[in-house]
């Protein structure tokens, strides 16, 4: 290699670099032009196997530089200024568009794995996106998507368009659904299309407009195992139970450990939560039955040491103990609740998780503001939830196919499940879930300022909508959306411009946030920067007007519009049957001669490829074939040596030409 023409060029690849960095435009160009010439130089005169050394180490240089922390965040910066902080379409079609959906196919849903490459390819193109992945928004011709296993938070205050969004999350729903509602809107709009996919259930304990609950939940269900009557206790105190540290959760956990121990107890007796409630009015008068049952029957000797701690106790702290768990059995006093909530001895009609899902079945469960019926729609909840992760460790891949969605809305006032803890583990195990929220200050209000943080963190998606005037809340979310550089331009008194400068401004500010306007959405999607979007509302899908108004004139016009294009395409594919035919056929001919071509091509490369010789082996003459118990015996069948006719030696004298004397001597 000619060592002095490769550091001229490198001195002048560094000129030009050092150039251009400093704004010498014209020097750097003028640079590059005259490297090119020693360059090619360079490559005609050099051993190829040290032009591809070098090569090497330029790439693997490069590589490094690419990747230092300083040119990652160079990089960064640079991409923000010109997306303007925002998405652009390549971030959403690489993240959160279908395509991007349907690449994690075979990860969230085994079942529809594809067994080949033209089936994957056309998995990729034409399987419908509802089934891996929950639609957030529009933004122009695409769509924002979010996977199934990830936990999607909606924050929008009333009559901004949560809860149509959320109705056709409903109609979404690729397998069972559970829906939380404080009205029934959800209920008529959703339920008649949802029963075509599959039964629907009501579990109504606030009897809200008179609508009767076609099943009900024993709160003592499954009680009799330890953990699922701590489990139970956790999440019928979940209303009653709010953030503050200190002696709050101490009572918190006081109330739930004797609340686990009373159902335990009632559950191993048979009895009813009327029989826990008459417990904890007296406990004295009951306790040597209670010890009995936790002593005799109960395999965790825990809870009856937590019994006669209780019952041992003075009665200030049994007091304060007592009301940490009545607001648990409140719903006690309530009618249609207790009717919900009827045991299976007196006729209750209970459900079974695993054919809940084999069913795809939707369950909706209506409540209010009444806080005695939060405990029982909570603590279904919640049972349906844990039995279905349950049932998710016995599928393949450790998750339920098709997925188990949970659609909660008004969650914080209705349905107060532990988020923080499933927004974690639930979206591995096939469980979707979508919770909406008026705030985020409902949302602390809720859960605190440590477990809001836990959720948010743990949530793939989280969408704002108009509306929000909390100082506190419209501060956050701009504080998540980030900052921006923004140009300004200053100008003379003549109008000449004296400067160009720019300015650190938020990309979303509090009172762009404060007043999206109506269907507008701001998306904050994982790996991805924001997106302000057009949610869809279910009254405007097509499949909702055409169920719930099939008389109207955009139905039928819809109707005969697609009859006609079936009939066109069934003439088309008749007319054109033999030119596919041929078409078909010379395809299959040219991928054959392809074939064909491409083994011959490896063959002669690389030595292999073709039909081994002994697949088909040639039969030599003389060669045993197929031989018995012994080459030589008397099966053996050998192919006899063919017999050559001996031609007779030639006359040297001889010319060919026939003899005079006819061939005499």
């Amino acid at each position: 290699m000619n060592v002095p023409l490769l550091i001229m060029v490198a001195a002048l690849v560094a000129v030009a670099l050092l150039s251009w960095r400093h704004g010498a435009r014209a020097i750097s160009v003028g640079c590059a032009a005259a490297a090119v010439l020693p360059v090619v130089s360079l490559v005609r005169t050099s051993h190829p196997f040290l032009l591809g050394l070098l090569a090497a180490v330029l790439l693997g240089w490069l590589w490094h530089r690419h990747g230092r922390t300083m040119a990652t965040v160079t990089r960064w910066g640079a991409s923000s200024r010109r997306k303007a902080g925002v998405a652009s379409s390549s971030d959403i079609v690489r993240v959160g568009s279908a395509v991007a959906m349907r690449r994690r196919t075979p990860n969230v849903r085994p079942s529809l794995r594809a067994g080949s490459r033209r089936a994957r390819a056309a998995q990729l193109l034409w399987q419908p996106t509802e089934t891996v992945a929950v639609e957030l928004c529009h933004v122009g011709a695409l769509r924002v998507w979010s996977s199934i296993e990830d936990v999607v938070v909606v924050f929008g205050g009333p009559r901004v368009g949560k809860t149509q969004w959320l109705a056709g999350r409903v109609l979404d729903a690729p397998g069972a659904v559970l829906v939380t509602s404080t009205r029934t809107d959800l209920l008529d709009q959703t339920g008649p299309m949802r029963d075509q996919v599959g039964p629907v259930f009501v579990f109504n304990p606030v009897g809200l407009g008179g609508r009767p609950s076609t099943i009900s939940f024993d709160p003592l269900t499954g009680c009799s195992d330890p953990v699922t009557a701590n489990e139970r206790a956790a999440d019928m105190l979940a209303i009653a139970t709010r953030p503050g540290g200190g002696d709050r959760e101490y009572w918190d956990e006081q109330g739930r450990r004797n609340l686990a121990a009373l159902m335990h107890a009632a559950a191993l007796g048979g009895l009813t939560m009327e029989d826990v409630q008459s417990w904890l009015a007296d406990l004295d008068e009951h306790q040597h039955r209670i010890l009995l049952l936790l002593h005799n029957k109960s395999p965790e000797p825990a809870f009856e040491t937590a019994v006669r701690q209780f019952i041992g106790t003075n009665e200030r702290t049994r007091t304060s103990i007592t009301s940490t768990i009545a607001p648990a059995l409140g719903w006690l006093t309530h009618g249609p609740a207790r009717a919900a909530a009827l045991p299976l001895a007196e006729g209750g009609r209970p459900f079974d998780v695993a054919a809940l899902l084999a069913s795809r079945a939707s369950v909706y469960m209506l409540g209010g503001e009444e806080a005695q019926v939060t405990p029982l729609v909570c603590a279904l909840t919640g049972y349906i939830a844990r039995e279905a992760r349950r049932l998710a460790a016995h599928q393949p891949g450790g998750r339920l196919d098709p997925p188990l969605s949970l659609r909660l809305d008004e969650a914080a006032l209705i349905c107060p499940v532990p988020l923080d803890k499933w927004s974690a583990d639930m979206g591995g195990r096939g469980v979707s879930i979508v919770a909406c929220f008026q705030s985020r200050a409902q949302l602390v209000d809720r859960y605190g300022e440590a477990k809001s943080a836990v959720i948010l963190n743990n949530s793939g998606g989280r969408m704002l909508f108009g509306g929000t005037a909390d100082r506190d809340d419209l501060t956050f979310w701009s504080t998540l959306a980030g900052e921006r550089d923004e140009p300004i331009t200053t100008t003379d008194l003549h109008g000449r411009v004296a400067s160009r400068t720019t300015r650190r401004v938020p990309v979303l500010s509090p009172a762009q946030l404060a007043n999206l306007p109506a269907r507008r959405v701001v998306v904050f999607r994982r790996d991805m920067p924001p997106v302000i979007g057009r949610v869809e509302q279910a009254w405007r899908r097509r499949d909702v007007h055409a169920f719930h108004h099939p008389d109207a004139l955009t139905v039928r016009a819809r109707a005969w519009r697609a009859r006609q294009v079936a009939r066109l395409v069934g003439w088309l594919a008749r007319r054109t049957r033999p030119a596919r035919a041929w078409m078909g056929a010379l395809g299959r001919a040219v991928a054959g001669w392809c074939r064909q071509r491409a083994t011959s091509l490896r063959i002669r490369v690389t030595g292999h490829g073709g039909r081994p010789s002994y697949l088909s082996p040639q039969v030599v003459p003389g060669e045993v074939v197929d031989a018995g118990s012994r080459q030589d015996g008397p099966g053996a069948d050998v192919v006899a040596f063919p017999m050559r006719r001996r031609r007779p030696p030639r006359d040297p004298w001889d010319d060919g030409r026939p003899s005079d004397t006819g061939g005499a001597p």
